[in-house]
């Protein structure tokens, strides 16, 4: 798989098919999150459809990340994300996640100021060096 870009967490990110930025337009996309990290409370505008290939994705909804409130999803397991569902996520194995929606996409931080992790191409999340 051709990781497109690593933050300095360690995160990565994959476009596997498809263009992000394009109105209407389907896309498929690949997500490697190391053990340990996890992405402050964000929302999308489009519903993603996540697929959870390797190790165990935590997932939670709310305005903050709450790490005691995030659901254990492991491999196997298939999730609906809605469009402007506020929610955090991590990992506490490594785990890689594939996912879909349709363009346009963006990542959206509740806390402008909270330490972010993967975003999106094109748009670094606040925190991570240009």
């Amino acid at each position: 798989m051709a990781w497109q870009r690593t933050n300095p967490d360690g995160t990565r990110f994959a476009l596997l098919e498809g263009v992000r930025d394009q109105p209407g337009v389907a896309f498929t996309y690949a997500s490697f999150i190391p053990a340990g990290v996890w992405d402050a409370a964000h929302s999308h505008k489009a519903t993603a459809r996540v697929f959870v290939a390797r190790g165990t994705l935590r997932l939670g909804y709310g305005d903050r990340l709450d790490k005691s409130a995030a659901l254990h999803h492991p491999a196997g397991s298939i999730l609906l994300v809605p469009a402007g569902a506020r929610h955090f996520d991590g990992a506490t194995e490594d785990t890689i996640i594939i996912g879909t929606a349709i363009g346009p996409w963006s990542t959206d931080y509740v806390d402008k100021a909270a330490p972010a992790s993967a975003g999106t191409p094109q748009q670094q999340p606040p925190g991570t060096p240009k």
